[in-house]
């Protein structure tokens, strides 16, 4: 098998993945703190902030779900049986929201209930991507390369806190969002709530560093032993002067340095999740490679990734660039 291939796929998998934390993170954010905003007018100017972005943003699940699948089957077949429950529960609770983005403008003034839906479909699904997530780095249970574990592995302490840190973090970066692009209450808003999900966010970082290595031998392994020490402790010692600048930035009253700032803080957690799990794809048994499909598939599928992915990342970058600036109350995309 040539090697490189199942590396060229993870990467675009983790980027991928990466993508969606960080675009889809901060318009589930605005969707947890949609219960807090006292106004109807408010909640618009919320929702109307994200709305040409939203379902673009969810592009990158599914480049994600799909490389997985088409890249590496047999980890596909094992995470998931591992994580059915979270994971048909995660996409009901996106179908949700996506359907109260449509709905919620129709049914008004009688739109209370796609309100609910729209809150309670970005928590739900946030949770859920964080409970994967912990199931994950606590890892599967495998026998002969299937899943040989129960259909409630994942719900464990940790997975239950790692989904509360990812509501937490979405918040902090749909805060930072209203900061940066509203204006009147919805700013007003996220300057009150970015500080609270900022320490929130800190505290669960700190907590998870200190919790995985005490549980996972290997994960230990890989942060304090040397010379593995020398090279990694820059990462928490950057995700914590990028908390502090956050903080000082969003002190001073700035705008976009915070939402930059908590995109940051985020790629540094999730470097932080990489080096503990590499080169694991189903932690702590199976490898990329162990995992990988045939190279004449990996290359067929890459040749088209290779074309299409150009593509996702202009249309991306151009639906940004007409929507940017502010979003004012009776001004929208719905």
């Amino acid at each position: 098998m040539e090697w490189y291939l199942p590396v060229i796929w993870a990467g675009l998998i983790g980027t991928a993945v990466a993508m969606y934390v960080i675009l889809d993170g901060f318009d589930l954010g605005i969707g947890i703190l949609f219960p807090f905003a006292r106004k109807e007018e408010d909640r618009d100017v919320m929702m109307n902030s994200v709305a040409p972005f939203w379902d673009g943003n969810e592009t990158w699940l599914i480049l994600g779900g799909g490389g997985l699948w088409v890249a590496f089957p047999q980890a596909y077949a094992i995470i998931m049986p591992a994580f059915y429950l979270p994971v048909i529960g995660m996409l009901l609770a996106l179908v949700l929201r996506g359907v109260s983005f449509e709905f919620r403008w129709v049914a008004k003034p009688s739109h209370r209930i796609w309100d609910i839906a729209f809150a309670g479909g970005s928590i739900v699904a946030a949770f859920l991507q964080g409970v994967i997530l912990g199931g994950l780095v606590q890892g599967v249970t495998v026998v002969d390369g299937q899943y040989a574990g129960g259909a409630m592995d994942w719900l464990t302490p940790f997975s239950l806190f790692t989904g509360l840190a990812v509501v937490a973090g979405y918040g902090l970066l749909g805060a930072t969002w209203l900061v940066m692009r509203t204006e009147g209450p919805a700013q007003a808003l996220g300057r009150r709530f970015a500080p609270l999900l900022l320490g929130a966010v800190l505290a669960a970082m700190a907590v998870i560093s200190l919790w995985t290595p005490l549980t996972v031998e290997r994960i230990a392994l890989r942060w304090f032993s040397l010379p593995n020490l020398f090279f990694l402790w820059p990462v928490p010692l950057a995700a914590a002067l990028v908390g502090y600048l956050v903080w000082r930035w969003l002190a001073a009253g700035r705008e976009g340095l915070p939402f930059v700032g908590s995109i940051l803080l985020f790629l540094l957690g999730y470097a932080g999740l990489v080096i503990s799990t590499v080169p694991y794809l189903v932690p702590p048994h199976l490898t990329f490679w162990d995992t990988a499909a045939a190279p004449a598939s990996q290359i067929f599928l890459l040749l088209g990734t290779l074309f299409l992915l150009p593509m996702v990342l202009g249309y991306t970058a151009f639906v940004y660039w007409v929507f940017r600036g502010k979003v004012r109350p009776g001004e929208g995309y719905h």
